[in-house]
């Protein structure tokens, strides 16, 4: 969408994107499969901002994120990929790009949104980065900037996928699922218990957010 050269993804090796890498693959047919259902649970176009989170660390979110976001592209669909981690950020090493400027700089408006968003070789997907890692990421995030940012970006995009730390790590995933429309849990296979998933609902439903899927996870 924006074609801002220097600030273009040129890399085609990309390190954990089957959907792009292997689009025959069996895994990248569950992925379709993932972005139908969503796309029949949002036939009224109420679900256009979706957060992409999971119990605890290393189950696979921001993995998930990326090639879904990138299997939605591929269905003709406009798609923003943001990157909220403003912790430990993972969406740039998985594209393979720079982390020099990103969504913190939006929001501390030292940039502009065109400024910082990349558009990426694959069509129809822009990738908006963490930026560098910030000292009030909690502040950041429940900023009128980041209130702004996202009714400006609802009107450019068909779907905006944002990944996100950990429902149970920091307070900071709490924040964007009370401004998204609705939440995608990843749960790994074999690594998330119970008590974690019954706490992570407790937490969602705290933050008035609402599960529209659950994804399994079974990667080793």
């Amino acid at each position: 969408m924006f074609l801002n050269k220097k600030r273009r993804i040129v890399s085609n090796k990309k390190r954990n994107l089957i959907t792009f890498a292997n689009p025959d693959s069996i895994i990248s047919e569950q992925y379709r499969t993932i972005r139908t259902n969503l796309y029949f649970l949002n036939v009224d176009k109420k679900n256009k901002t979706l957060l992409i989170t999971s119990p605890g660390k290393l189950d696979g979110k921001s993995t998930t994120a990326a090639n879904l976001a990138i299997s939605m592209a591929q269905q003709q669909e406009r798609v923003l990929l943001i990157d909220g981690n403003l912790r430990n950020p993972n969406i740039h090493n998985i594209f393979k790009t720079s982390n020099a400027i990103g969504l913190t700089d939006v929001l501390t408006g030292t940039t502009s949104f065109e400024e910082a968003v990349y558009s990426s070789t694959i069509e129809r997907l822009d990738i908006l980065t963490s930026g560098m890692i910030p000292s009030n990421p909690v502040e950041l995030l429940a900023s009128k900037n980041m209130q702004l940012l996202m009714q400006k970006i609802k009107t450019m995009y068909d779907t905006i996928l944002i990944d996100s730390t950990s429902i149970l790590e920091v307070t900071d995933t709490k924040i964007i699922a009370n401004i998204c429309d609705g939440v995608v849990l990843v749960i790994k296979q074999n690594k998330t218990n119970i008590e974690s998933a019954v706490e992570t609902k407790k937490v969602l439903d705290y933050a008035k957010a609402k599960i529209v899927g659950i994804i399994l996870n079974n990667k080793k």
